[in-house]
This record gives C-alpha cells, sequence and structure tokens, in this order.
C-alpha cells in the first residue's frame, strides 16, 4: 500500500513537471498580447486608443506594414505587450519582434550582454 502511494506521488510530481515544461515552450511559440490602436489617436496620459480589431490586418504587422485607415486621418496597427485600461493602450510597441524579445524567456534567439 505505501508502495503504491509513493508512486503516485511521483508520478504525479513527473506530471506536473511536464506541464511547466509545456506551458513554458508553448509561451516560446505564442504570440504576445496584441491590441488594435488608433496610431494618430496618441496621448501624453494614456497612450493610444484602442480600437476594433477588424480595423488591424489579421497578420502580425510592424511598423509601417499593414496599416489600414480607419477614419479620416486615423490609422489602425497592432500595439504589443501594453498596459491597457479604459480603452487606452500605453507602454507597448509596434514592432512584434521587440515584444517577443521583452517577454523573458528569450524564445525569440535573442542574447543579454551583462
Amino acid at each position: 500500500m505505501a508502495e503504491t502511494r509513493r508512486r503516485l506521488r511521483s508520478s504525479t510530481v513527473v506530471l506536473g513537471g511536464m506541464g511547466v515544461l509545456a506551458a513554458a515552450l508553448s509561451a516560446c511559440g505564442s504570440d504576445p498580447d496584441r491590441r488594435c490602436v488608433d496610431r494618430d489617436s496618441y496621448d501624453y496620459l494614456n497612450g493610444y486608443k484602442v480600437v476594433a480589431d477588424k480595423n488591424c490586418k489579421s497578420g502580425g504587422s510592424s511598423y509601417g506594414k499593414g496599416r489600414k485607415a480607419i477614419g479620416k486621418a486615423g490609422d489602425a496597427d497592432w500595439y504589443y505587450d501594453a498596459d491597457v485600461s479604459n480603452g487606452w493602450a500605453d507602454d507597448g510597441t509596434f514592432s512584434r519582434s521587440e515584444a517577443v524579445d521583452r517577454d523573458g524567456f528569450g524564445c525569440s534567439g535573442g542574447s543579454s550582454g551583462g
């Protein structure tokens, strides 16, 4: 009976460890958090106004690519890893590759110097 408990515990530890490893590896392949914003709506205190995703092209884009007009003077683009509050996004980046580098997992193959 004690042997059965021991096996159960060790298999639980192995399965739990594999789950953590799988989560870490899948984070490397996933896209960073993104919001569709109006690039012309920047406000110093709030950041960029978040607009409907349909205004941005579905694929990830970097600055200057995939922008689509949303109004007379506005254009939309994906804004990555931003702090979002009350319909405004701030402290992010328009560069998908830069957002992946900032994730902290080192998934993009970049290195940091000391």
